[in-house]
Protein backbone atom coordinates (compact mmCIF):
# COMPACT_ATOMS: atom_id res chain seq x y z
CA UNK A 1 0.00 0.00 0.00
CA UNK A 2 1.10 3.76 -0.65
CA UNK A 3 1.81 5.57 2.33
CA UNK A 4 -0.73 8.43 2.52
CA UNK A 5 0.13 11.44 0.19
CA UNK A 6 2.31 14.58 2.22
CA UNK A 7 0.74 18.28 2.77
CA UNK A 8 2.99 20.63 2.00
CA UNK A 9 1.19 22.47 4.89
CA UNK A 10 2.81 19.92 6.98
CA UNK A 11 6.17 19.95 7.79
CA UNK A 12 8.22 17.66 5.45
CA UNK A 13 9.95 14.55 7.17
CA UNK A 14 13.93 15.24 6.29
CA UNK A 15 13.66 11.32 5.95
CA UNK A 16 11.32 11.61 2.61
CA UNK A 17 13.91 14.14 1.36
CA UNK A 18 16.56 11.35 1.38
CA UNK A 19 14.77 8.63 0.01
CA UNK A 20 15.75 7.78 -3.53
CA UNK A 21 13.39 9.47 -6.29
CA UNK A 22 12.61 6.75 -8.04
CA UNK A 23 9.09 6.39 -9.52
CA UNK A 24 7.05 2.39 -8.64
CA UNK A 25 6.02 2.53 -11.82
CA UNK A 26 6.03 2.75 -15.63
CA UNK A 27 4.63 5.88 -15.66
CA UNK A 28 7.19 8.57 -14.46
CA UNK A 29 5.23 11.23 -12.89
CA UNK A 30 1.48 12.20 -13.15
CA UNK A 31 2.42 15.60 -14.83
CA UNK A 32 2.96 15.21 -18.71
CA UNK A 33 6.02 16.13 -20.64
CA UNK A 34 5.73 17.23 -24.10
CA UNK A 35 9.17 17.39 -26.05
CA UNK A 36 9.85 19.66 -29.53
CA UNK A 37 11.66 17.15 -31.98
CA UNK A 38 14.40 18.87 -33.74
CA UNK A 39 18.08 18.29 -34.91
CA UNK A 40 19.10 16.68 -32.04
CA UNK A 41 15.75 14.58 -31.11
CA UNK A 42 15.02 13.19 -34.47
CA UNK A 43 16.55 9.82 -34.81
CA UNK A 44 14.90 6.62 -34.39
CA UNK A 45 16.91 5.73 -31.46
CA UNK A 46 17.08 9.30 -29.64
CA UNK A 47 12.81 9.61 -30.06
CA UNK A 48 12.46 5.89 -28.73
CA UNK A 49 14.91 6.78 -25.57
CA UNK A 50 13.05 10.61 -25.48
CA UNK A 51 9.40 7.82 -25.38
CA UNK A 52 10.98 5.68 -22.50
CA UNK A 53 11.91 8.46 -20.28
CA UNK A 54 8.57 10.18 -20.03
CA UNK A 55 7.66 11.74 -23.33
CA UNK A 56 3.84 11.65 -23.85
CA UNK A 57 3.55 14.23 -26.83
CA UNK A 58 6.06 15.14 -29.37
CA UNK A 59 5.94 19.12 -30.41
CA UNK A 60 6.56 19.86 -34.28
CA UNK A 61 7.57 23.38 -34.46
CA UNK A 62 6.81 24.96 -38.01
CA UNK A 63 8.92 28.85 -37.11
CA UNK A 64 11.64 26.44 -38.52
CA UNK A 65 12.34 23.33 -40.80
CA UNK A 66 10.42 22.48 -43.96
CA UNK A 67 7.47 20.22 -43.93
CA UNK A 68 9.63 17.19 -45.74
CA UNK A 69 11.96 17.73 -42.85
CA UNK A 70 9.05 17.36 -39.81
CA UNK A 71 7.89 14.03 -41.80
CA UNK A 72 10.97 12.53 -41.99
CA UNK A 73 11.29 13.46 -37.65
CA UNK A 74 7.64 12.28 -37.70
CA UNK A 75 7.95 8.60 -39.27
CA UNK A 76 10.56 8.01 -36.84
CA UNK A 77 8.31 8.47 -34.08
CA UNK A 78 5.96 5.99 -35.51
CA UNK A 79 8.46 3.35 -35.61
CA UNK A 80 10.00 4.26 -31.99
CA UNK A 81 5.95 4.20 -30.95
CA UNK A 82 6.06 0.88 -32.27
CA UNK A 83 8.73 -0.24 -30.79
CA UNK A 84 8.52 1.14 -27.79
CA UNK A 85 4.64 0.66 -27.47
CA UNK A 86 4.33 3.86 -25.97
CA UNK A 87 1.64 6.20 -27.00
CA UNK A 88 2.81 9.48 -28.42
CA UNK A 89 0.32 12.55 -29.44
CA UNK A 90 1.34 14.84 -31.97
CA UNK A 91 0.94 18.34 -31.84
CA UNK A 92 1.65 20.70 -35.00
CA UNK A 93 2.86 24.10 -33.48
CA UNK A 94 2.09 27.08 -35.88
CA UNK A 95 4.35 30.30 -36.84
CA UNK A 96 1.62 32.75 -36.11
CA UNK A 97 2.52 36.69 -36.82
CA UNK A 98 5.91 36.26 -35.64
CA UNK A 99 8.42 39.47 -36.84
CA UNK A 100 11.20 38.37 -38.09
CA UNK A 101 14.46 39.51 -38.43
CA UNK A 102 16.26 38.46 -42.05
CA UNK A 103 19.90 38.12 -42.11
CA UNK A 104 20.48 36.79 -45.92
CA UNK A 105 24.04 36.58 -45.61
CA UNK A 106 24.49 35.17 -41.92
CA UNK A 107 27.42 36.98 -40.85
CA UNK A 108 27.26 37.92 -37.73
CA UNK A 109 26.07 41.73 -36.47
CA UNK A 110 27.64 43.51 -33.57
CA UNK A 111 25.15 46.00 -31.85
CA UNK A 112 26.90 48.83 -29.86
CA UNK A 113 25.15 50.75 -26.65
CA UNK A 114 24.08 53.98 -27.17
CA UNK A 115 24.15 53.83 -30.87
CA UNK A 116 21.12 53.87 -33.57
CA UNK A 117 20.13 51.06 -35.76
CA UNK A 118 17.24 51.62 -38.97
CA UNK A 119 14.56 48.54 -38.56
CA UNK A 120 13.54 48.45 -42.51
CA UNK A 121 10.66 46.63 -44.29
CA UNK A 122 13.20 46.56 -47.08
CA UNK A 123 14.45 42.86 -47.53
CA UNK A 124 16.52 43.69 -50.18
CA UNK A 125 18.98 45.05 -47.60
CA UNK A 126 21.53 43.46 -45.92
CA UNK A 127 21.60 43.22 -41.96
CA UNK A 128 24.66 45.02 -41.04
CA UNK A 129 25.21 47.14 -37.62
CA UNK A 130 23.42 49.76 -39.19
CA UNK A 131 20.13 48.23 -40.83
CA UNK A 132 18.29 44.95 -39.96
CA UNK A 133 15.52 44.00 -42.40
CA UNK A 134 12.72 43.04 -41.01
CA UNK A 135 9.57 40.42 -42.59
CA UNK A 136 6.84 42.84 -41.90
CA UNK A 137 5.72 46.53 -43.45
CA UNK A 138 3.59 47.05 -40.41
CA UNK A 139 5.93 48.45 -38.02
CA UNK A 140 6.64 51.75 -38.40
CA UNK A 141 2.71 51.92 -38.08
CA UNK A 142 2.15 50.23 -35.32
CA UNK A 143 4.82 51.52 -32.82
CA UNK A 144 5.64 55.10 -31.53
CA UNK A 145 8.49 56.82 -29.50
CA UNK A 146 9.69 55.41 -26.75
CA UNK A 147 8.27 51.98 -27.36
CA UNK A 148 10.79 48.90 -26.28
CA UNK A 149 11.29 46.08 -28.85
CA UNK A 150 13.45 43.04 -28.71
CA UNK A 151 15.62 41.22 -31.05
CA UNK A 152 17.67 37.94 -30.38
CA UNK A 153 17.48 34.12 -30.92
CA UNK A 154 16.43 33.34 -27.17
CA UNK A 155 13.48 31.49 -28.12
CA UNK A 156 15.79 29.30 -30.51
CA UNK A 157 18.37 28.92 -27.97
CA UNK A 158 17.32 29.34 -24.93
CA UNK A 159 20.50 31.61 -23.88
CA UNK A 160 19.70 35.52 -23.42
CA UNK A 161 22.91 36.34 -24.47
CA UNK A 162 22.30 36.45 -28.41
CA UNK A 163 19.60 38.90 -27.66
CA UNK A 164 19.50 43.06 -27.84
CA UNK A 165 16.68 45.45 -26.03
CA UNK A 166 16.11 48.54 -28.80
CA UNK A 167 14.29 52.04 -27.61
CA UNK A 168 11.90 53.27 -30.38
CA UNK A 169 13.43 57.18 -31.30
CA UNK A 170 11.88 57.85 -34.40
CA UNK A 171 9.60 56.55 -37.31
CA UNK A 172 11.00 57.47 -40.95
CA UNK A 173 8.65 56.17 -43.30
CA UNK A 174 8.37 53.10 -43.38
CA UNK A 175 11.47 52.68 -41.26
CA UNK A 176 11.68 52.46 -37.46
CA UNK A 177 15.18 54.36 -35.75
CA UNK A 178 16.23 52.80 -32.61
CA UNK A 179 18.30 53.57 -29.76
CA UNK A 180 20.58 50.43 -28.61
CA UNK A 181 20.29 49.54 -25.17
CA UNK A 182 22.45 46.93 -24.55
CA UNK A 183 25.53 45.51 -26.47
CA UNK A 184 25.13 42.15 -28.46
CA UNK A 185 26.32 40.14 -31.08
CA UNK A 186 23.32 38.55 -33.15
CA UNK A 187 24.69 35.26 -35.07
CA UNK A 188 22.66 33.24 -37.73
CA UNK A 189 19.78 33.87 -40.08
CA UNK A 190 16.86 34.32 -38.16
CA UNK A 191 15.74 36.43 -35.34
CA UNK A 192 12.66 36.88 -33.51
CA UNK A 193 11.52 40.27 -33.32
CA UNK A 194 9.30 41.37 -30.61
CA UNK A 195 7.72 44.85 -30.10
CA UNK A 196 6.80 45.06 -26.33
CA UNK A 197 2.94 45.58 -25.52
CA UNK A 198 2.35 46.53 -29.16
CA UNK A 199 -0.43 45.18 -31.59
CA UNK A 200 0.36 43.19 -34.50
CA UNK A 201 -2.03 43.88 -37.03
CA UNK A 202 -1.37 40.18 -38.84
CA UNK A 203 -3.69 37.08 -38.90
CA UNK A 204 -3.07 34.74 -35.87
CA UNK A 205 -3.14 31.90 -38.41
CA UNK A 206 -1.44 33.08 -41.44
CA UNK A 207 -1.92 31.70 -45.12
CA UNK A 208 1.60 29.59 -44.56
CA UNK A 209 0.20 27.77 -41.23
CA UNK A 210 -3.01 27.14 -43.47
CA UNK A 211 -1.31 26.05 -45.81
CA UNK A 212 1.26 23.50 -43.33
CA UNK A 213 -2.00 22.34 -41.23
CA UNK A 214 -4.29 21.35 -44.50
CA UNK A 215 -1.05 19.25 -45.96
CA UNK A 216 1.28 18.03 -43.34
CA UNK A 217 -1.54 18.17 -40.79
CA UNK A 218 -3.80 16.29 -42.86
CA UNK A 219 -1.86 13.72 -43.74
CA UNK A 220 -0.72 12.99 -40.31
CA UNK A 221 -3.73 13.65 -38.71
CA UNK A 222 -2.36 15.63 -35.94
CA UNK A 223 -3.89 15.64 -32.49
CA UNK A 224 -2.87 18.98 -31.34
CA UNK A 225 -3.02 22.30 -32.74
CA UNK A 226 -0.33 24.93 -30.67
CA UNK A 227 -1.95 28.31 -31.84
CA UNK A 228 0.68 30.94 -31.45
CA UNK A 229 0.20 34.58 -30.13
CA UNK A 230 -3.79 33.86 -29.79
CA UNK A 231 -4.83 37.66 -28.76
CA UNK A 232 -8.66 37.05 -28.44
CA UNK A 233 -11.35 34.01 -28.74
CA UNK A 234 -11.86 34.87 -32.05
CA UNK A 235 -8.41 33.96 -33.07
CA UNK A 236 -9.73 29.75 -31.79
CA UNK A 237 -12.89 30.31 -33.27
CA UNK A 238 -11.26 30.81 -36.61
CA UNK A 239 -8.91 27.93 -36.23
CA UNK A 240 -11.43 25.82 -35.29
CA UNK A 241 -13.75 26.91 -38.29
CA UNK A 242 -10.72 26.06 -40.56
CA UNK A 243 -9.81 22.92 -38.78
CA UNK A 244 -13.26 21.40 -39.59
CA UNK A 245 -13.31 21.93 -43.42
CA UNK A 246 -10.41 19.75 -43.12
CA UNK A 247 -12.51 16.30 -42.50
CA UNK A 248 -10.95 14.48 -39.71
CA UNK A 249 -8.85 17.30 -37.93
CA UNK A 250 -12.54 18.37 -37.03
CA UNK A 251 -11.54 16.49 -33.85
CA UNK A 252 -8.15 18.23 -33.48
CA UNK A 253 -7.49 20.07 -29.76
CA UNK A 254 -6.81 23.64 -30.11
CA UNK A 255 -4.08 24.88 -27.70
CA UNK A 256 -4.34 28.42 -27.46
CA UNK A 257 -0.47 29.74 -26.86
CA UNK A 258 -0.42 32.90 -24.48
CA UNK A 259 2.55 34.73 -25.11
CA UNK A 260 1.59 38.17 -25.42
CA UNK A 261 -0.70 41.17 -23.31
CA UNK A 262 -3.42 41.00 -25.30
CA UNK A 263 -4.16 37.41 -24.80
CA UNK A 264 -3.60 38.19 -21.45
CA UNK A 265 -6.36 40.82 -21.41
CA UNK A 266 -8.73 38.32 -23.27
CA UNK A 267 -7.81 35.07 -21.23
CA UNK A 268 -11.34 34.44 -19.28
CA UNK A 269 -13.01 34.42 -23.35
CA UNK A 270 -9.94 32.51 -24.73
CA UNK A 271 -10.26 29.69 -21.59
CA UNK A 272 -13.79 29.50 -22.90
CA UNK A 273 -13.45 28.49 -26.63
CA UNK A 274 -9.85 26.72 -26.12
CA UNK A 275 -9.19 22.93 -25.12
CA UNK A 276 -6.19 23.95 -23.52
CA UNK A 277 -3.61 26.41 -22.78
CA UNK A 278 -0.24 27.51 -23.48
CA UNK A 279 1.51 29.47 -20.95
CA UNK A 280 4.38 30.97 -23.27
CA UNK A 281 6.82 32.04 -20.69
CA UNK A 282 9.12 32.66 -23.20
CA UNK A 283 7.25 35.60 -24.72
CA UNK A 284 5.08 36.31 -21.92
CA UNK A 285 8.73 37.39 -20.23
CA UNK A 286 9.54 39.80 -22.71
CA UNK A 287 5.90 41.19 -23.34
CA UNK A 288 5.24 41.52 -19.21
CA UNK A 289 7.84 43.03 -16.88
CA UNK A 290 9.82 40.07 -15.58
CA UNK A 291 8.44 40.44 -11.57
CA UNK A 292 4.76 40.05 -13.04
CA UNK A 293 5.63 36.64 -15.37
CA UNK A 294 4.73 34.36 -11.71
CA UNK A 295 1.66 36.02 -11.44
CA UNK A 296 0.14 35.22 -14.66
CA UNK A 297 1.31 31.98 -14.45
CA UNK A 298 -0.50 30.96 -11.05
CA UNK A 299 -3.88 33.50 -12.06
CA UNK A 300 -4.16 31.21 -15.51
CA UNK A 301 -3.59 27.50 -13.75
CA UNK A 302 -6.51 28.18 -11.36
CA UNK A 303 -8.44 29.30 -14.00
CA UNK A 304 -7.66 25.91 -16.32
CA UNK A 305 -8.04 23.73 -13.43
CA UNK A 306 -11.26 25.05 -12.27
CA UNK A 307 -12.51 25.02 -16.11
CA UNK A 308 -11.04 21.20 -16.38
CA UNK A 309 -9.24 21.91 -19.05
CA UNK A 310 -5.73 21.16 -19.34
CA UNK A 311 -2.56 23.63 -19.25
CA UNK A 312 0.63 23.54 -20.16
CA UNK A 313 3.79 25.57 -18.84
CA UNK A 314 6.95 26.17 -21.24
CA UNK A 315 10.11 27.76 -20.67
CA UNK A 316 11.66 25.83 -17.06
CA UNK A 317 15.31 24.00 -17.93
CA UNK A 318 16.72 26.20 -20.62
CA UNK A 319 20.16 25.59 -18.80
CA UNK A 320 19.49 21.78 -19.83
CA UNK A 321 20.15 22.76 -23.36
CA UNK A 322 23.88 22.73 -22.69
CA UNK A 323 24.35 21.92 -19.13
CA UNK A 324 23.49 17.71 -17.97
CA UNK A 325 21.95 19.30 -14.89
CA UNK A 326 19.22 22.22 -14.32
CA UNK A 327 19.74 24.90 -11.86
CA UNK A 328 18.60 25.09 -8.51
CA UNK A 329 16.02 27.99 -9.52
CA UNK A 330 14.68 25.57 -13.03
CA UNK A 331 14.03 22.22 -10.67
CA UNK A 332 11.94 24.99 -8.07
CA UNK A 333 9.92 26.25 -10.79
CA UNK A 334 9.58 22.82 -12.16
CA UNK A 335 8.07 21.86 -8.99
CA UNK A 336 6.32 24.83 -8.46
CA UNK A 337 4.58 24.44 -11.92
CA UNK A 338 3.26 21.11 -10.72
CA UNK A 339 1.89 22.37 -6.92
CA UNK A 340 0.42 25.46 -8.82
CA UNK A 341 -1.92 23.02 -11.19
CA UNK A 342 -0.25 22.60 -14.03
CA UNK A 343 -1.23 19.48 -16.57
CA UNK A 344 2.24 19.52 -18.73
CA UNK A 345 5.63 21.14 -18.81
CA UNK A 346 6.61 21.72 -22.11
CA UNK A 347 10.65 21.43 -23.25
CA UNK A 348 11.90 23.41 -26.41
CA UNK A 349 15.14 24.13 -27.32
CA UNK A 350 16.13 21.85 -24.44
CA UNK A 351 15.20 18.83 -26.53
CA UNK A 352 15.02 20.52 -30.33
CA UNK A 353 19.27 21.34 -30.39
CA UNK A 354 20.14 20.63 -26.85
CA UNK A 355 23.16 18.27 -25.98
CA UNK A 356 20.81 16.12 -23.49
CA UNK A 357 17.56 15.80 -24.71
CA UNK A 358 16.94 12.59 -23.00
CA UNK A 359 18.11 13.81 -19.68
CA UNK A 360 16.03 16.66 -19.68
CA UNK A 361 13.11 14.44 -19.95
CA UNK A 362 14.17 11.73 -17.38
CA UNK A 363 15.05 14.92 -15.21
CA UNK A 364 11.99 17.34 -15.48
CA UNK A 365 10.00 13.73 -14.93
CA UNK A 366 11.28 13.10 -11.44
CA UNK A 367 11.11 16.98 -10.31
CA UNK A 368 7.34 16.29 -10.77
CA UNK A 369 6.87 13.31 -9.33
CA UNK A 370 8.72 14.46 -6.41
CA UNK A 371 6.46 17.73 -6.51
CA UNK A 372 3.52 15.37 -6.68
CA UNK A 373 4.25 13.48 -3.65
CA UNK A 374 3.70 16.94 -1.70
CA UNK A 375 0.55 18.41 -4.09
CA UNK A 376 -1.88 19.19 -1.49
CA UNK A 377 -5.24 17.58 -2.77
CA UNK A 378 -7.74 17.96 -0.21
CA UNK A 379 -7.05 21.90 -0.56
CA UNK A 380 -7.36 21.54 -4.42
CA UNK A 381 -10.31 19.39 -3.94
CA UNK A 382 -12.41 21.44 -1.93
CA UNK A 383 -11.35 24.58 -3.93
CA UNK A 384 -12.77 22.33 -7.58
CA UNK A 385 -15.96 21.54 -5.62
CA UNK A 386 -16.72 25.48 -3.78
CA UNK A 387 -16.21 26.32 -7.70
CA UNK A 388 -18.37 24.22 -9.70
CA UNK A 389 -20.90 25.08 -7.14
CA UNK A 390 -24.38 23.25 -6.70
CA UNK A 391 -26.28 21.62 -7.79
CA UNK A 392 -23.60 19.50 -9.79
CA UNK A 393 -24.45 17.99 -13.25
CA UNK A 394 -24.62 14.30 -12.85
CA UNK A 395 -21.45 13.98 -14.83
CA UNK A 396 -19.72 16.29 -12.18
CA UNK A 397 -20.83 14.27 -9.48
CA UNK A 398 -19.59 11.06 -10.32
CA UNK A 399 -16.15 12.29 -11.10
CA UNK A 400 -16.03 13.73 -7.98
CA UNK A 401 -17.61 11.17 -5.98
CA UNK A 402 -15.33 8.42 -7.73
CA UNK A 403 -12.13 10.20 -7.01
CA UNK A 404 -13.18 10.67 -3.41
CA UNK A 405 -13.78 7.10 -2.70
CA UNK A 406 -10.47 6.47 -4.11
CA UNK A 407 -8.70 8.49 -2.17
CA UNK A 408 -10.80 6.82 0.86
CA UNK A 409 -9.93 3.54 0.36
CA UNK A 410 -6.36 4.67 -0.38
CA UNK A 411 -6.92 3.15 -4.54
CA UNK A 412 -4.24 2.42 -6.23
CA UNK A 413 -5.62 3.07 -9.42
CA UNK A 414 -8.95 4.47 -11.03
CA UNK A 415 -10.34 2.75 -13.98
CA UNK A 416 -12.40 4.56 -16.44
CA UNK A 417 -14.80 3.52 -19.12
CA UNK A 418 -15.02 6.23 -21.82
CA UNK A 419 -15.51 6.54 -25.47
CA UNK A 420 -14.79 10.31 -25.90
CA UNK A 421 -12.77 10.85 -23.27
CA UNK A 422 -14.31 13.18 -21.40
CA UNK A 423 -15.53 10.97 -18.51
CA UNK A 424 -11.55 10.73 -17.85
CA UNK A 425 -10.89 14.28 -18.14
CA UNK A 426 -13.50 15.16 -15.56
CA UNK A 427 -11.83 12.57 -12.96
CA UNK A 428 -8.55 14.21 -13.58
CA UNK A 429 -10.20 17.70 -12.94
CA UNK A 430 -10.59 16.73 -9.22
CA UNK A 431 -7.05 15.91 -9.35
CA UNK A 432 -6.62 12.47 -7.73
CA UNK A 433 -3.56 11.07 -5.98
CA UNK A 434 -3.15 7.88 -8.23
CA UNK A 435 -3.07 7.44 -11.48
CA UNK A 436 -6.79 7.36 -14.00
CA UNK A 437 -6.34 4.30 -16.57
CA UNK A 438 -8.71 5.73 -19.15
CA UNK A 439 -10.04 2.58 -21.38
CA UNK A 440 -11.15 4.44 -24.31
CA UNK A 441 -13.84 2.21 -26.25
CA UNK A 442 -13.99 2.39 -29.70
CA UNK A 443 -17.09 3.32 -31.18
CA UNK A 444 -18.08 1.92 -34.54
CA UNK A 445 -19.41 4.74 -37.34
CA UNK A 446 -20.29 4.45 -41.11
CA UNK A 447 -20.82 6.63 -43.58
CA UNK A 448 -23.03 4.39 -45.72
CA UNK A 449 -19.94 3.70 -47.88
CA UNK A 450 -18.06 2.23 -44.81
CA UNK A 451 -17.51 1.59 -40.96
CA UNK A 452 -14.85 3.28 -39.21
CA UNK A 453 -13.71 3.60 -35.24
CA UNK A 454 -13.41 6.05 -33.54
CA UNK A 455 -10.96 6.45 -30.44
CA UNK A 456 -7.68 7.09 -30.86
CA UNK A 457 -7.95 10.22 -31.29
CA UNK A 458 -9.24 10.25 -27.70
CA UNK A 459 -7.23 8.03 -26.52
CA UNK A 460 -4.08 10.27 -27.62
CA UNK A 461 -5.71 13.42 -26.78
CA UNK A 462 -6.05 12.58 -22.84
CA UNK A 463 -1.66 12.06 -23.29
CA UNK A 464 -1.42 16.17 -22.35
CA UNK A 465 -3.53 15.81 -19.12
CA UNK A 466 -1.88 15.32 -15.50
CA UNK A 467 -2.86 11.97 -14.44
CA UNK A 468 -4.18 10.24 -16.95
CA UNK A 469 -3.00 7.19 -19.01
CA UNK A 470 -4.91 6.01 -22.15
CA UNK A 471 -5.19 2.53 -23.74
CA UNK A 472 -7.37 1.85 -26.42
CA UNK A 473 -9.77 -1.17 -26.21
CA UNK A 474 -10.22 -3.75 -28.71
CA UNK A 475 -13.06 -2.60 -31.51
CA UNK A 476 -13.92 -6.05 -31.53
CA UNK A 477 -15.75 -5.71 -28.23
CA UNK A 478 -17.20 -2.89 -27.87
CA UNK A 479 -18.74 -1.88 -24.13
CA UNK A 480 -22.15 -1.52 -24.30
CA UNK A 481 -24.44 -3.12 -21.41
CA UNK A 482 -23.51 -6.55 -22.05
CA UNK A 483 -21.74 -7.07 -18.56
CA UNK A 484 -19.36 -10.08 -20.30
CA UNK A 485 -17.86 -7.71 -22.79
CA UNK A 486 -17.55 -5.73 -19.78
CA UNK A 487 -15.76 -7.89 -17.73
CA UNK A 488 -13.19 -8.54 -20.35
CA UNK A 489 -11.98 -5.30 -21.15
CA UNK A 490 -11.82 -4.43 -17.49
CA UNK A 491 -9.48 -7.34 -17.38
CA UNK A 492 -7.57 -6.13 -20.51
CA UNK A 493 -7.24 -2.68 -17.92
CA UNK A 494 -6.31 -4.53 -14.51
CA UNK A 495 -3.76 -6.65 -16.67
CA UNK A 496 -2.33 -3.40 -18.05
CA UNK A 497 -2.19 -1.45 -15.12
CA UNK A 498 -0.18 -4.84 -13.08
CA UNK A 499 2.10 -5.08 -16.27
CA UNK A 500 2.79 -1.57 -15.98
CA UNK A 501 3.54 -1.61 -12.00
CA UNK A 502 0.62 0.34 -10.69
CA UNK A 503 -1.43 -2.14 -9.63
CA UNK A 504 -0.83 -4.91 -7.32
CA UNK A 505 -1.86 -8.08 -5.73
CA UNK A 506 -4.28 -6.71 -2.81
CA UNK A 507 -4.61 -3.50 -3.75
CA UNK A 508 -8.24 -1.53 -4.20
CA UNK A 509 -8.94 0.23 -7.56
CA UNK A 510 -11.84 2.33 -8.02
CA UNK A 511 -13.93 1.41 -11.31
CA UNK A 512 -16.11 4.11 -13.13
CA UNK A 513 -18.51 3.08 -16.54
CA UNK A 514 -21.85 3.36 -17.83
CA UNK A 515 -24.06 0.48 -18.03
CA UNK A 516 -26.75 1.25 -20.70
CA UNK A 517 -28.07 4.71 -19.27
CA UNK A 518 -26.53 4.63 -15.49
CA UNK A 519 -23.38 5.55 -14.79
CA UNK A 520 -21.63 3.26 -11.60
CA UNK A 521 -18.65 3.56 -9.39
CA UNK A 522 -17.50 0.32 -7.64
CA UNK A 523 -14.93 -0.23 -5.63
CA UNK A 524 -12.94 -3.74 -6.29
CA UNK A 525 -10.48 -5.52 -3.95
CA UNK A 526 -8.08 -7.72 -5.72
CA UNK A 527 -7.38 -10.95 -5.05
CA UNK A 528 -3.55 -12.59 -5.63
Amino acid sequence: MHSSPLLLEEPIRMASILEPSKPQSAFTSMTKVVGTLGPNSRSLEIISACLNAGMSVARFDFSWGDAEYHQETLENLKKAIKTTKKLCGVMLDTVGPELQVINKKELPISLVEDSFVVLTPDQGKEANSDVLPINFSGLSKAVKARDTIFVGQYLFTGSETTSVWLEVSEIKGEDVVCLIKNSATLAGPIYTLHACQVHIDQPTLSEKDKEVISTWGVRNNIDFLSLSYTRHAEDVRKAREFLSTLGDLRHTHIFAKIENVEGLAHFDEILQEADGIILSRGNLGIDLPPEKVFLFQKAALYKCNMAGKPAVVTRVVDSMTNNLRPTRAEATDVANAVLDGSDAILLGAETLRGLYPVETIGTVGRICFEAEKVFNHDLYFKKTGKHVGEPVSHVESIASSAVRAAIKVNASAIICFTSSGRAARLLAKYRPTMPVLSVVVPRLKTNQLRWTFSGAFEARQSLIVRGLFPMLADPRHPADSNSATNETILKVALDHGKASGVIKAHDRVVVCQKVGDVSVVKILELED
